[in-house]
């Protein structure tokens, strides 16, 4: 096996036990890095500080991503202009805010039989916010909703 010290300077290729024996006067572990190379690559190294360091890594970059939530606005087909206004007021302050949007148009009873209102409602709301959105997924009828979602332009 080729052995690495913890530098990455080459010690060269030995048997095993040479490569533990040295890794033990040294105080360090003998970590197995490319297992099918031929032939096989260990580094000496201090395990524990790397498993370490690594978790480090691993949480600074965790602390760096952005989540995005989908906020969810639920409206009726029968909905009046002002409370429209409301509500789109409401997905323009998620959509700022870095999150997707899901917007529901719950049908009741016989307002089912006009799912072209539904429509003239989501696209009323697409183009409007189509200054600082894009329409993710476009306007489908999933039984007794009809749904689409918008995402905030990057």
């Amino acid at each position: 096996m080729r052995v690495v010290k913890e530098d990455g300077t080459q010690l060269g290729i030995m048997p095993l036990k040479e490569a533990l024996k040295i890794a033990e006067e040294m105080e360090l572990d003998l970590v197995e890095i490319a297992p099918t190379a031929k032939p096989p690559v260990c580094k000496i190294m201090d395990y524990g500080k790397y498993r370490y360091q690594q978790s480090k890594k691993e949480k600074e970059a965790r602390k760096k991503q952005k989540i995005i939530n989908v906020k969810e606005i639920k409206i009726r087909p029968t909905i009046e202009e002002h409370d429209f206004q409301v509500k789109l007021k409401n997905v323009l302050r998620f959509l700022e805010d870095g999150d997707k949007v899901k917007v529901t148009v719950m049908f009741r009873g016989r307002e089912l039989s006009h799912p072209e209102i539904a429509y003239e409602l989501l696209n009323k709301m697409a183009q409007e916010v189509g200054s600082i959105a894009v329409v993710e997924r476009p306007a489908k009828l999933e039984g007794r909703n009809m749904i689409m979602i918008l995402a905030p332009k990057s």
